[in-house]
């Protein structure tokens, strides 16, 4: 118990360190004590000598609300009857107190006609009122005024309603998904709490909301605030935004199993809102005749909706729901209400062989592109998927919080059927294309390796979907490889022949090849904004072409062409001369073969900021008392304001020289570089080294991963050169905080690694420089 002297101040601090509370308690708790300061602070600033104006004390807002959070803003307002001089010392004896106690107060001293006047042309402050909650002073004041914020709501109630519309439109264009998002904005984003109190003010402006919706709107909106209430805690700040680093705390502190936990039931209370609330505002302004356009057997189209015909029923054709969920995205609209209740209410679960034609409609569905996603929801909000599908159920709302993906698992396959619905003309069988999309990553809600889980899942639905043993075969290859292109693409060199024989042997034929091909695109794109982009694109499309060639009868031989050396870097190495040139995004460097040349090229590159994806090395063979001479080629990525070459290329001409302290100025740089925030909820594991037997035909493949740092690419290729490795080809990927480089080497002898010693002394080096 708190002793009887203590200030607001205090209290306030004894709720946010009391651990028993969390979410809407706490926030009702905290509300309580600095009520009760405000009532002290005016009735102390009253009890000074001489006349005392009337005034009334509100909370607005989320205050007025009693939710407040740790470290929200205060909203108050005090309203007069007399002069804004007059007033003007009670004010101060009320905000300096809390400003002192380091709150941040939006605060306001009017009259209620100022107020009133304010309100009506403002929607902030008319939705402030709406919320209004009289603390202390005169209680008739306070009455009055609230009475004028609901007046001014009913009298206005079709401009607010518009506005309200418009500023949820805004929202839904700019701001992110808080289902989808890695990490959401709890109040702003689409899906979050602001969208909830629009739909309070618009009912309070005359939109009707089904009670049920109603019901789950309160639980949905606990659920944000139990996390909001935990952000402001774990971090000891103001914010509305769950980063990466700060999950894990906010769920301990917020009473959540773990960070996946939180994730996933923020992205469910997410999802759920912004279904409601795209129900609701459909509504507005809608017109309704009544006339219905029949559209399918059962299906008709009423006043912009999709709706079951009175006489069928999804107990006696469960393939009507597939069939309306078809239908609606076929002319871009919702499914009624009043039908998915139906659907929900007579819709038994699905355990053994789908219906007769439920294939073919899913399959329909799927092939809509992007325009199934918002009916999937609306079917999912239902529970009717998993009715559907059962396996469906673990990966629902399922987060993925790395750096790579931005939806959750099941939004994910969503939008990788979407992506995979505008790529069927590259391929034989579209049906297949959109069902491998589907269902490639359902593994992910299963204990143990996504894709092997994948596998055995797909070979126990494709029967259920009365699928033949060869198109459920085709399935379980998509599954077990939909990574095979794009990882062989990123960290192999896709002019070795092992290479593209061994894509060739996984693959098995071109329809294959071309449905692995169309996956890998939609897979990316669905993944995130940096898993697909035209480097990615060039390297898969490339290794598709050398394996269709194989596929189709070539010999393997004819697609070992290499792009570098080209001509003109051989003339270069010919000339015996150093020389540095660039072209877009390529820095090639021809420059006497000397050992650790490459990793100091590579050094340099970090220097200036360049993060290398790819780097292949050639050099000449050596001959007595002929100089060898070699070149290397990096590939970067650009950065937007663009580089300016000539410091770099000045730099590069000192490294082959050997007259740049690079290990001194990469340590300098880490010192100062101000890291950037982590883009992955946590640390990837310890680094890793492995050899690669049998992935190169003429070189010894090593893979290492391991925490991106500066110079770690210098670093690596330094300790390989240490140990007599001679570098023909290199693979850099960066994935979050974590980056995977591939080297093709050989020994100083041009000879494969096969020493066993040689090898492990390989990983001690190379383990050792990247700690």
């Amino acid at each position: 118990m708190m002793p009887s002297t203590a200030t607001g101040a205090d209290r306030r601090a004894a709720v946010i360190d009391d651990p028993t509370l969390t979410g809407r308690e706490f926030c009702r708790e905290l509300a309580a004590v600095t009520d009760q300061w405000l009532v002290d602070l005016v009735e102390a600033a009253r009890s000074r000598p001489g006349r005392q104006p009337r005034v009334a004390v509100l909370a607005l807002g989320g205050y007025g609300r009693g939710e407040l959070a740790p470290f929200s803003d205060l909203d108050v307002l005090i309203v007069h009857e007399t002069t804004a001089k007059r007033v003007e010392s009670l004010a101060s004896a009320i905000w300096y107190p809390l400003w002192d106690a380091g709150l941040k107060v939006g605060h306001g001293v009017r009259t209620p006609k100022e107020q009133q006047r304010l309100a009506a042309s403002d929607l902030d402050s008319a939705t402030a009122l709406l919320t209004a909650r009289p603390i202390a002073g005169d209680p008739r004041l306070a009455e009055a005024v609230v009475e004028l914020g609901r007046v001014n709501w009913t009298r206005r109630r079709s401009r607010w309603l518009g506005e309200l519309r418009q500023r949820v439109k805004a929202r839904q264009a700019d701001a992110g998904e808080v289902a989808y998002m890695l990490e959401p904005d709890l109040k702003d984003g689409y899906g979050g709490m602001r969208d909830v109190h629009s739909i309070w003010w618009a009912i309070d402006a005359g939109l009707a909301v089904p009670a049920d919706d109603l019901a789950a709107l309160e639980e949905c909106y606990a659920t944000l605030v139990r996390a909001r209430v935990a952000l402001h805690l774990a971090t000891g700040r103001q914010g509305e935004i769950l980063r990466l680093e700060d999950q894990d705390a906010i769920a301990a502190r917020g009473g959540f199993t773990d960070a996946d936990h939180l994730m996933a039931e923020v992205a469910a209370a997410a999802r759920r809102i912004s279904w409601i609330g795209d129900e609701a505002w459909g509504r507005v302004g809608r017109v309704t005749t009544g006339a219905a356009e029949p559209v399918a057997p059962g299906i008709e189209l009423v006043d912009g909706e999709i709706e079951l015909t009175d006489g069928v029923h999804p107990s006696a054709d469960p393939t009507l729901v597939l069939t309306a969920a078809v239908a609606a995205a076929r002319h871009r609209v919702r499914i009624g209400r009043h039908s998915l209740d139906r659907m929900a209410d007579e819709l038994a679960p699905w355990p053994g062989s789908w219906p007769v034609g439920a294939t073919d409609e899913l399959v329909a569905l799927l092939l809509e592109g992007h325009a199934a996603i918002p009916v999937l929801e609306a079917l999912d909000q239902r529970g009717l998927v998993s009715r559907m599908l059962p396996e469906w159920e673990p990966v629902r709302s399922r987060p993925q919080r790395n750096a790579y993906h931005r939806f959750t698992v099941d939004r994910h396959l969503w939008e990788a059927a979407a992506n995979a619905a505008e790529l069927v003309d590259r391929v034989a069988r579209p049906d297949l294309l959109v069902l491998g999309a589907l269902f490639h990553d359902l593994g992910k809600g299963y204990p143990g390796d996504h894709t092997e889980v994948g596998m055995e899942l797909v070979r126990s639905i494709g029967p259920r979907l009365g699928l033949s043993a060869a198109d459920i075969d085709v399935l379980v290859l998509m599954v077990e490889h939909h990574l095979l292109l794009p990882d062989v693409a990123m960290r192999r060199d896709l002019t070795d022949h092992a290479t593209i024989s061994t894509v060739a042997d996984a693959v098995g034929g071109v329809d294959t090849l071309d449905l692995l091909h169309a996956l890998t695109e939609a897979d990316s794109k669905a993944t995130g904004v940096s898993a697909w982009n035209s480097w990615k694109e060039e390297l898969v499309n490339d290794l598709a072409a050398r394996v269709r060639h194989v596929l189709g009868g070539g010999d393997v031989r004819e697609v070992t062409w290499r792009l570098f050396p080209d001509a003109a870097t051989l003339a270069r190495m010919a000339s015996g001369e150093v020389d540095v040139s660039v072209t877009d995004d390529r820095v090639v460097i021809v420059n006497p073969d000397q050992q650790g040349t490459f990793s100091r090229l590579a050094g340099v590159l970090s220097l200036h900021g360049l993060d290398v994806v790819s780097a292949q090395a050639h050099s000449d063979e050596w001959h007595p008392g002929h100089l060898t001479m070699a070149a290397s080629q990096f590939r970067v990525v650009l950065p937007r304001g663009g580089v300016d070459w000539a410091p770099v290329v000045q730099d590069l001409r000192r490294a082959v020289a050997g007259g740049l302290a690079i290990e001194a100025r990469l340590a300098e740089r880490a010192r100062t570089y101000r890291r950037r925030r982590a883009t992955q909820a946590a640390a990837p594991g310890p680094p890793r080294l492995e050899f690669h037997d049998g992935a190169s035909s003429n070189a010894t493949v090593i893979e290492v991963r391991a925490p991106t740092k500066i110079g770690v690419l210098y670093r690596i290729t330094k300790a390989l050169a240490e140990l007599g490795l001679d570098i023909r080809h290199a693979t850099v990927q960066t994935i979050g905080m974590e980056v995977v480089d591939t080297f093709y080497v050989r020994t100083s002898s041009g000879g494969l690694v096969t020493d066993r010693f040689h090898r492990n002394e390989i990983g001690r080096a190379v383990l050792h420089a990247v700690q």
